[in-house]
């Protein structure tokens, strides 16, 4: 489908994340200053959302069990998580984020 509507950019505080629905999916678009990353919002470890977790800068933690994730790669940093969460590319169009679900980024 290519890109889509998320939220508006206003609706995404710095530091913080909103779960939305892309297409059928849950995605939590997080904003980091100027910056805002789409990633699943599911730990892979223990399968609850990550946009209740806590960020910082380019991290977010999970609230369950502290696993914490790279926002630009979906890699892993901290315990107990070993496998990546899928991240998408972000765009803003005006006042509006976009996603593009259907182009995961691979983990790098």
């Amino acid at each position: 489908m290519g890109w889509e509507r998320a939220c508006a950019a206003s609706e995404v505080a710095d530091g913080q994340a909103i779960r939305v629905e892309v297409d059928g999916l849950d995605v939590a678009i997080v904003r980091s200053g100027d910056d805002f990353y789409a990633i699943e919002d599911e730990c892979s470890h223990a399968a609850v959302a990550l946009s209740e977790g806590e960020v910082e800068g380019c991290e977010i933690e999970c609230w369950m069990h502290g696993s914490r994730f790279d926002l630009r790669t979906g890699k892993p940093t901290g315990p107990p998580a070993t496998e990546p969460v899928p991240i998408f590319p972000v765009r803003l169009d005006g006042a509006d984020v976009l996603v593009d679900i259907d182009s995961p980024l691979r983990a790098g």
